[in-house]
This record gives C-alpha cells, sequence and structure tokens, in this order.
C-alpha cells in the first residue's frame, strides 16, 4: 500500500531482561522519548495504535492494555487501538497507524510496540510462541515439522522440545533444507550472528553487546541441529515508539528533512499449491518495492527479520539482495556488514539475534533504527555515505507451513 506518513520522532528502550519493570514503565518510556524527540505534548496525540502480543499470558493484562498504559500516562480522550498479530504486531499497528494518516483522517498519530516475555516460569514463556500457530490444530502441527525434519534427516526429541520454542524445529528445518538445496555450511549460518554481534556491540539498546566470532557460535550449546544457542534470537522485554504526522503537521513543526514511509504493505499468507514455497514473501516484498518506486539496489539499510541465523540468509535472499542460495556466500563475504564492500547493510542494529526480540515491540524497533539511520543519528553503527532508502521486513506466527503475517515497510528521507 502506498503511504505518505512523515515521522516526527521515534524512541525506544534498551531490550533486555527486565523482570522488576512494568510493561506500562517500559512504553512509557518509549512513548516519552517519540514526544520529545517530536517535540510534542502527550495532548496533541490524536489516535494511538498499542501493539503487544504476550501481556494477557505473561503480566494477564488482556483487553485494554494500551489504555492502560496511556492512562498511566495521563492520556487518555483518544481512539485507542489494541493490535496484535504475532511478531509482526509492531509493524501492524506502524501500518494502521500510517494508514490512517496517510488518508488524511489524522495529523498526528502514535504507534507503539510493548513486550514483556520474561517470566520466573519458562512454559508460560514458550506457550506465547506456541499460541502464534493454529492451536485447534496441534496435531496436524506436529505432523507437519515431523514430516519437514524427515525430509532433512532430522529425527524429532520429544525430551528437548519443551525446553524450546517450537519455532526453532521450524528453523532448523528451512536451515537444512538451504544447506541440502544450495550448500549453505554451518560456518555461514554462523557468520549470521557473528556479524550482528559486531553492529549489537555498537548500539547501546542491544540485548547483548559482546562480540562472537564464527567459532564462538559454533562451540556455543545446540538448540536443535544445526541451529546453537547465538543463532537464535533470545527472550527478552522492551518497547518502541513512533510519531507519526501528516504533510500539513510536518510543515507547521518545522521539519524540512523528513523520514517518510512511503509504503507498508501487510499481508497474510494463504493455501497454495505444495512445492511453491514463500509466495507471501515474494508477494508482499515486490507489492512493497512497487508501491514505493525502488528496488533492491536502490536500498541502503536493511532491518529484517532474523528470528534464526537461516532467516537472515533466507530473508536477504527474498529481498532480491543476493540470488536464490547465494544468501549464505553473499553474507559470509562481508557484503552487508559495517565496513565491509557492499552498498546495502543489513542489521546495523544487531538484529533480533543481537538487539533482542520482544516480539511486540519488534517491528517498531526496526523502523526507529531506520529512522535514525537516515537521519545519520547512529554514530558508530552509522551506515556510511549518504543513506536515504530503508527497508523492514518483519513477519510472524506460523500457519499450514508459513508465515501467517507479513509486513514489509519502506522508509525515504
Amino acid at each position: 500500500m502506498k503511504m505518505n506518513a512523515i515521522i516526527a520522532g521515534g524512541g525506544m528502550t534498551a531490550f533486555g531482561k527486565f523482570p522488576d519493570r512494568a510493561l506500562s514503565d517500559l512504553a512509557g518510556e518509549a512513548i516519552r522519548a517519540a514526544l520529545s524527540d517530536a517535540g510534542l505534548e502527550p495532548g496533541a496525540i490524536e489516535a494511538a495504535y498499542m501493539g503487544n502480543a504476550a501481556a494477557g499470558t505473561i503480566t494477564g493484562q488482556v483487553c485494554v492494555p494500551g489504555e492502560v498504559v496511556l492512562r498511566a500516562m495521563g492520556m487518555g480522550r483518544i481512539p485507542v487501538i489494541n493490535i496484535e498479530n504475532a511478531c509482526a504486531t509492531a509493524s501492524t499497528a506502524l501500518n494502521q497507524a500510517a494508514a490512517m494518516v496517510s488518508a488524511g483522517l489524522y495529523d498526528v498519530v502514535l504507534a507503539v510496540g510493548y513486550e514483556k516475555l520474561v517470566h520466573a516460569d519458562k512454559a508460560r514463556t514458550f506457550s506465547v510462541f506456541t499460541g502464534a500457530v493454529d492451536v485447534g490444530n496441534m496435531d496436524g502441527l506436529a505432523a507437519l515439522i515431523d514430516r519437514k525434519m524427515a525430509a532433512v534427516g532430522l529425527k524429532p526429541d520429544p525430551a528437548t522440545a519443551a525446553s524450546r520454542s517450537l519455532f526453532m524445529d521450524i528453523y532448523a528445518t528451512e536451515a537444512i533444507a538451504h544447506m541440502q538445496k544450495y550448500g549453505t555450511t554451518r560456518e555461514q549460518l554462523a557468520a549470521v550472528p557473528a556479524k550482528n554481534s559486531r553492529h549489537g556491540a555498537l548500539n547501546p539498546r542491544a540485548q547483548f553487546r559482546d562480540i562472537v566470532s564464527v567459532e564462538q557460535v559454533l562451540a556455543a550449546r545446540e538448540i536443535v541441529w544445526p541451529l546453537t544457542l547465538p543463532m537464535c534470537s533470545p527472550i527478552g522485554d522492551g518497547a518502541a515508539a513512533v510519531v507519526l504526522v501528516s504533510e500539513k503537521k510536518a510543515r507547521e513543526l518545522g521539519i524540512t528533512d523528513p523520514v517518510r514511509i512511503v509504503a507498508s504493505n501487510l499481508q497474510t499468507s494463504w493455501d497454495y499449491p505444495e512445492g511453491e514455497e514463500s509466495l507471501v514473501f515474494h508477494e508482499t516484498i515486490a507489492r512493497a518495492y512497487a508501491d514505493a518506486g525502488i528496488g533492491p539496489r536502490d536500498i541502503d539499510v536493511v532491518e529484517l527479520h532474523d528470528a534464526s541465523a537461516s532467516s537472515e540468509i533466507l530473508h536477504t535472499e527474498y529481498l532480491g539482495l543476493c540470488a536464490t542460495g547465494e544468501g549464505g556466500r553473499f553474507i559470509e563475504s562481508g557484503m552487508t556488514a559495517l565496513g565491509g564492500e557492499g552498498r546495502t547493510i543489513v542489521n546495523p542494529s544487531g538484529g533480533l539475534l543481537r538487539k533482542g526480540h520482544p516480539i511486540g515491540a519488534t517491528g517498531i524497533a526496526q523502523v526507529v533504527e531506520l529512522y535514525e539511520q537516515l537521519h545519520r543519528r547512529c554514530e558508530a553503527r552509522q551506515v556510511p555515505g549518504d543513506p536515504r532508502i530503508g527497508v523492514a521486513e518483519n513477519g510472524g506466527g506460523y500457519i499450514n507451513g508459513d508465515v501467517a503475517a507479513l509486513c514489509v515497510t519502506i522508509l525515504k528521507r
């Protein structure tokens, strides 16, 4: 969908494990930062799109989480829309907020993604991910995962399955399938968190800031072969927010070098013929590129959904940054890394693997990073040159063998 919404301000918390911080505290920090960046008071907000996926499971807060957050800040008398859409929750909130501004219905809108996943009972945390599938067909899902694992030579181990998110089994089958079809190596998988750790070390808001080598990634605890712990995104808490404004409001605020959301395509997968894999990625990305009037070679910086190391390899290919099957070699070559020879930097924030993945906050956190990159505010992790186009790709959930929801957002300065 073509959009024309200007980002007037962005803010986010550090991502990490904050068991003593309330959900409203995390969200409030991000909202205040975004309002301050925009130079606006809370009373200027005309509507709020509040994205959260796990509060009902982790904290027990259901039905009105957005209203609770905003009321704690003294904000009311506006429409508050609560949004839940798996790991694409925040990008969905942003998509809807941008659509309303682009349609001319509001001049100033708040979009927020906020999450707590850390809980003393890990089983409760993992149940959030288990709920991101068709829970009415768990037997069918188990059979599907078993078939996928068998197809790549894996044997499911029920004794260890309870200690990880079921999505790690899915990512493992994707990784092995890519290895078998294209010759991708475990070293190339390990190059993803190694690269992102170098980026994350430069990001003061990242959950992990230590640098890990390919050798250290390979030697780490195995989650499910071929994935080790650093190849899997962590559990964490955090929040991110943006203030979107119309052209008219941007002029009033004196914004002279705006970063615009020019396209945001949100789509669910569908039941396409077996063997036609990942059509939702190709179609959603192609539509976003067409709506924005760009192609892969125009992109300066990407924040993509590296929920696992194999995800970054696959999604780099889906975005057209390299040819199908070349993702592992492309990343291993350093072409997507800060300081490398490539023109498009991928996950300068550290990505989900190092910045963290509080699922309801991730999509807007990606956009905050891109907004700051396009305004050249990122200091040590700043992408080189004069970046003007950024792409955020964020998906979540799993139904009938594919992502349940996918959102691609394109920013231009």
